[in-house]
């Protein structure tokens, strides 16, 4: 692989979309889990349930800064890195991303001041509507985002239009766009793997605290209802995926071959459980496989044949080896949690989750495989693509800037790699600051902190908007 500028800027927009798709899963299924928190302190009056939506809240909003932050640095790099793409795109790529900024960010961001800051300052059930509205913006920028990426993976929609030489794809039919063959299966299974990855994360710091015997009652709550969510988004996925699975070898059958490394077409096509793609061989070699099963999920019949990358020209299939790896591993950890949240809910249950410890331990460190199936998913997604950066109309090797020299590439993505690890230090070192501490009441009286230093900095009046105060 040369460092030429079409290289070096995707691994660019690798380093910086890696990083950034920590946040945006963990907003949304964190969102979700603050409205059952604070519905359930509506329905049922329980104090506890109020107790928890303020300590999570915190950690919402520690995780939306940071995925603002590194949001912002990829739309720039549509223009910097990817001008050719930005160009041939813009007018439909660009309509996607200021809806998301209109109907989504502004309403997410609009909302989080009262979520954060207005506990104590607004009637209950006006913070009840702000933690929904900013779940809901938090779901809507995933719309438009998904949407968006969606056309570049099946373009509809859309003429190409010459302007002095130089092709453009411009919008036809708005709602072609937004409901794209593969727009609503891919924007449902990636809103359930990041309620997975939500639930995730709420159950292992809950686990946490449970097995260290720290605000018990409250994290037993906090991990039960966690447990179930995540159950569910669990079960649901495999579901879902079969649904884009059979989107995709519709639309992309190049990409379903390379995820199963299916290099002939073939009848009675094999489900590949395991195995090592070998380009040279046309084969995976110690291959693991269920004969007829991959016909079956695709065409739901044994017999059926499916296509495979011997249809389609060399230099039109996505790289094998990569997508094959990036596909199994991202199932391979969906199945792993899947199991072990079934398990945990099990447990639940019956009435013993709490005194598993293998178990909560187990439940604390599944926030990690959690978080890399998403990361593996949108890879296995993108790298599937190749060699179109949009499917069948523009290759990524045309797709990149041409007055971007290599060094100045490698000179950026060096210093955005810096800043991303200090961005990653501080968003470890306060989660953990604020995890450790826990739900305390006592927290709340405490000064310090840069959310009290905001809170007094927008109401000089006191010094917190989470602290009562006597009306004069």
């Amino acid at each position: 692989m040369g460092l030429d500028v079409v290289t070096l800027s995707r691994l660019q927009f690798a380093l910086t979309i890696t990083f950034h798709y920590l946040f945006p899963p963990l907003a949304i299924g964190l969102g979700a889990l603050l409205v059952f928190m604070e519905g359930a302190f509506h329905v049922t009056g329980d104090q506890d349930w109020e107790r928890l939506a303020r300590f999570w809240t915190k950690i919402f909003a520690v995780n939306f800064a940071l995925g603002v932050a590194s949001g912002i640095v990829m739309e720039f790099q549509f223009g910097t890195n990817w001008s050719s793409y930005a160009r041939f795109v813009g007018d439909v790529f660009g309509s996607a991303l200021a809806a998301e900024g209109i109907f989504a960010f502004f309403l997410e961001s609009g909302f989080l001041a009262v979520l954060v800051f207005g506990w104590d300052r607004v009637s209950p059930r006006m913070h009840l509507l702000a933690t929904v509205l900013v779940s809901l913006g938090s779901v809507f920028s995933a719309v438009w985002i998904v949407i968006a990426n969606s056309w570049q993976q099946t373009p509809a929609g859309y003429a190409l239009v010459s302007h002095g030489g130089v092709l453009r794809a411009e919008i036809t039919d708005f709602w072609a766009v937004v409901f794209n063959p593969s727009s609503v299966q891919r924007l449902v299974h990636t809103l359930l793997g990041a309620y997975l990855v939500g639930g995730a994360f709420v159950a292992s710091v809950s686990a946490y605290h449970v097995l260290k015997g720290r605000h018990a009652g409250l994290m037993r709550k906090s991990l039960g209802l966690s447990v179930l969510f995540a159950a569910a988004a669990a079960l649901a996925l495999p579901l879902s995926g079969d649904l884009q699975a059979r989107v995709v070898a519709r639309t992309q059958p190049a990409k379903l071959a390379a995820f199963e490394g299916l290099y002939r077409t073939t009848a009675r096509a094999p489900l590949s459980l395991a195995g090592l793609p070998d380009d040279a061989r046309q084969e995976v070699r110690f291959g693991v496989a269920v004969p007829g099963l991959l016909s079956l999920l695709v065409h739901h019949r044994w017999n059926a044949s499916v296509t495979g990358l011997d249809a389609f020209k060399a230099e039109d299939r996505p790289p094998v080896l990569p997508c094959y790896l990036l596909y199994h591993a991202m199932i391979g950890a969906g199945m792993a949690l899947a199991a072990l949240f079934v398990l945990a809910a099990w447990r639940l249950r019956r009435g013993r989750l709490h005194e598993d410890r293998l178990l909560l331990w187990s439940l604390v460190w599944a926030v990690g495989p959690a978080l890399a199936a998403g990361e593996l998913g949108w890879c296995a997604a993108e790298v599937g693509r190749q060699p179109w950066i949009v499917y069948g109309l523009l290759r990524t090797s045309q797709a990149a800037s041409r007055a971007v020299p290599p060094a100045h590439i490698l000179a950026s993505m060096a210093l955005f790699a810096a800043v991303y690890a200090l961005l990653g230090a501080v968003w470890v070192s306060v989660l953990d600051e604020k995890i450790r501490r826990g739900p305390d009441a006592e927290d709340e009286a405490k000064a310090g902190g840069w959310m009290d230093a905001a809170a007094e900095r927008a109401d000089p009046a006191g010094r917190s908007f989470t602290e009562p105060r006597q009306e004069a």
